[in-house]
């Protein structure tokens, strides 16, 4: 049995059905964008992508965690 995701990537499933995007994607825009700070990113996807605030600060606290463990 697998447990369920915690933190940000417990969004990960709802993000990619409603987006219609793989995470890996989305960690891919995140990684190449110009912008650098948390709520930067955040806003970026909102308006340039069209997510929801919730699904945007997910991607990007996971994306920069993960990076951070580099």
């Amino acid at each position: 049995m697998t447990a369920s995701p915690k933190g940000p990537a417990s969004y990960f499933p709802s993000i990619e059905k409603k987006y219609g995007r793989p995470i890996a994607e989305w960690t891919d825009l995140i990684r190449t964008s110009p912008l650098t700070k948390h709520m930067e990113l955040v806003n970026w996807l909102k308006t340039e992508h069209g997510l929801g605030h919730g699904h945007a600060n997910a991607l990007v606290a996971h994306t920069l965690a993960e990076d951070k463990g580099k």
